[in-house]
């Protein structure tokens, strides 16, 4: 029988298989002679077709769109993180584009960063958009990394500006709905100026959703989505981490230009009836698939949220709790349940959520299942305090894996957590793996956790740690809908 690490790996795969991006694209786009069908909608197809995409899924998606729709394509623009089609075309042929392809690939945003790579293909897509009329259809393709892929700055704001209020925000503990809120005040693109650029055309996205709750106006900052945000919602969201003050003079300006047009970031706004978003593919999705492949291993699933997000110290403190219930020998244990549902609203979680998890998982281990598959997903925010090199899912199973080691019963409990993109902060790991075993194997490496953790530091801890065979480095994916977190959870043998 596989170890419960190999099987955490095996899991994390189908997860991230479940969602690549030919499968829903081929779900999502449906064709009958000249006529195309999305989400219960219909197209008049006649040679009218145009295409952009942007994000770490879009190669992919544009490959099966191709394929689909190819004949009517009159020509295509995407921007995909850089070393994607190297990346593919070692293990993922089939998300290539073909030779004669009539879409244009540009590579850009490395480490998932805003770079002059990306705005020069953003500025091929904003031309591109801006050239169509009433009789043409734009395919729109969104995933995860949009935003970094399709950066295009109000003017005079310049790229590096934009970037610097985006890193602090995010080094502040920001969360992505709040940093995707301020990068649309500062786009031309983000937040509906895409379609904006477009009309008169159609215009019809299918989104691949790596944000929770799948909120269309916010994934990739919403290029495709008319948006309403207020301006006083970007400044509390800047005084609220203290940046104000300390702001660009280009940044001040243009937020204040356009405070005082009706206090609306967007303007002659076009009507959204020429406008479709689609969502067709999820993080549900993923631990869906992920929880049909614990049940093939003999592992009982249960799957939590996939809405899991606050930050990583609280969603560890939330796993530690939720193992500890789990190997509780009272089964009353009110201290631990009070415990749990206090901590929920911090990371995301409702009460019925964790009520649920906490019954299903105690029923698992009543019922002597050979482990339990405790699912998750979302995602947690780091606040950055150190200058380590490290992600989000790697602090948080190394802050795991410190939770588990609490307790000797823990100790073969194994964790991991894992970004679906393949890409964990600017590492080239997904994430990491780690048991309860961790801080007695550490310290006979003479490794410090709490010393890499105060520094942010967890890829360089577990680069070191075992030789750095619990990295999670299965390379750029091609998907994208944010972290899987697995607690897989053994029977404690009977007595």
């Amino acid at each position: 029988m596989c170890s419960l690490e190999d099987q955490a790996r095996a899991i994390f795969a189908a997860a991230v298989t479940g969602v690549q991006p030919d499968s829903v694209v081929r779900r999502a786009l449906q064709r009958r002679g000249d006529e195309l069908l999305v989400a219960e909608h219909s197209f008049k197809l006649h040679h009218n077709l145009h295409l952009v995409g942007f994000g770490k899924a879009v190669l992919g998606m544009a490959a099966e769109a191709e394929r689909i729709v190819g004949d009517h394509l009159v020509q295509g623009i995407i921007s995909v993180p850089h070393g994607i089609q190297e990346t593919l075309q070692h293990h993922k042929r089939n998300m290539l584009l073909d030779p004669s392809s009539k879409i244009k690939v540009m590579e850009g945003a490395k480490h998932n960063l805003p770079d002059t790579d990306a705005q020069r293909s953003a500025e091929s897509i904003r031309e591109l958009a801006s050239c169509l009329t009433e009789k043409d259809l734009l395919l729109v393709l969104i995933s995860g990394g949009g935003s970094a892929l399709l950066p295009a700055p109000v003017p005079p704001i310049t790229l590096q500006e934009k970037q610097e209020v985006t890193r602090r925000l995010a080094a502040a503990g920001a969360t992505i709905q709040e940093l995707n809120t301020v990068r649309r005040a500062l786009s031309l693109l983000k937040g509906g100026g895409l379609a904006r650029c477009a009309y008169p055309a159609q215009v019809v996205s299918l989104i691949l959703s790596d944000i929770i709750g799948d909120p269309v106006d916010l994934i990739a900052s919403g290029p495709t989505v008319y948006s309403e945000t207020s301006m006083k919602t970007v400044w509390d969201i800047l005084n609220r981490y203290n940046l104000s003050a300390t702001l660009p003079l280009s940044v001040k300006t243009v937020l204040n230009q356009t405070s005082s047009k009706e206090g609306s970031i967007l303007k002659d706004q076009p009507q959204n009836a020429n406008n479709l978003n689609a969502v067709i593919g999820s993080n549900a999705i993923a631990l869906h698939c992920a929880s049909r492949k614990a049940q093939d291993l003999g592992l009982r699933p249960v799957i939590l949220s996939p809405g899991i997000c606050g930050n990583v110290q609280d969603v560890a403190r939330l796993y530690g709790l939720l193992s500890c219930f789990t190997f509780s020998e009272n089964k009353e244990h009110p201290e631990l349940r009070d415990q749990i549902l206090k901590l929920g609203p911090e990371v995301g979680l409702e009460s019925w959520e964790l009520c649920r998890t906490m019954k299903e998982l105690k029923a698992s281990q009543q019922e002597k299942c050979h482990a339990t598959c405790l699912l998750a997903g979302g995602e947690p925010t780091v606040q950055l305090l150190g200058k380590g090199k490290g992600g989000r899912n790697q602090e948080l199973a190394l802050r795991v894996g410190q939770e588990l080691s609490r307790a000797a019963e823990r100790s073969a409990t194994v964790f991991l957590s894992g970004g679906t993109d393949g890409q964990d902060g600017p590492t080239e790991a997904a994430g990491a793996i780690t048991d309860g075993q961790i801080e007695a194997e550490a310290r006979s490496q003479r490794l410090d956790i709490d010393g890499f953790l105060q520094n942010n530091d967890s890829f360089t801890f577990f680069s070191a740690f075992s030789n750095g065979k619990k990295l999670l480095l299965p390379g750029l994916t091609g998907t994208n809908v944010m972290d899987v977190h697995m607690l897989i959870l053994p029977t404690p043998p009977p007595e």
